[in-house]
């Protein structure tokens, strides 16, 4: 089964829905790990601060299916597919990787570019999966971390409640 690892962010009632996009994810997806959550100022735009984390798991969904997975639970959050690019979100999760999937697949890009262009996706990942090889690069994701100009953009971990569900 292919590994994966999503990118979740939020900045319109972040704490509710992060907490819920991970318990669906968690169902879905046993064996759901998860990076410390982070919040970030928003970026390209004018807005509320977000909250970013980053979860992987295993799946065998392929990936079309997934995809449609991952856009059912950002509209069961309230998502505004009509907004521009650049503005709040209820919800947003994005695939980083799937398995060793690169280039364009199931109108994707893998891994995905902003890994290595944005610190609230490319620092929990690096916490994640710090020995992981980002394919296009051939550096693993805490060494493009460690790489990073930390002061392009500006993050911070924070306390954040959620519990995964206690498995007998």
């Amino acid at each position: 089964m292919p590994l994966i690892t999503l990118s979740i962010g939020s900045n319109i009632d972040p704490h509710v829905n992060v907490r819920t996009a991970l318990s669906a994810l968690e169902v879905e997806f046993p064996g759901l790990r998860c990076s410390s959550v982070y919040e970030s100022e928003a970026v390209g735009f004018e807005g509320n601060n977000f909250l970013n984390l980053v979860v992987s798991a295993e799946t065998e969904k392929p990936l079309p299916q997934l995809l449609d997975y991952l856009k059912s639970l950002e509209n069961s959050c309230g998502r505004d597919r009509q907004s521009p690019k650049f503005s709040g979100r209820t919800l947003d999760v994005d695939i980083l990787t799937y398995g060793k999937s690169g280039g364009a697949e199931a109108g994707l890009e893998l891994p995905r570019p902003e890994i290595t262009r944005n610190a609230y996706v490319l620092k929990p990942l690096a916490e994640l999966v710090p020995d992981e090889v980002h394919p296009p690069s051939g550096k693993t994701y805490a060494e493009l971390w460690s790489e990073y100009d930390e002061s392009r953009q500006r993050l911070w971990p924070i306390e954040f409640d959620w519990q995964p569900r206690i498995r007998p």
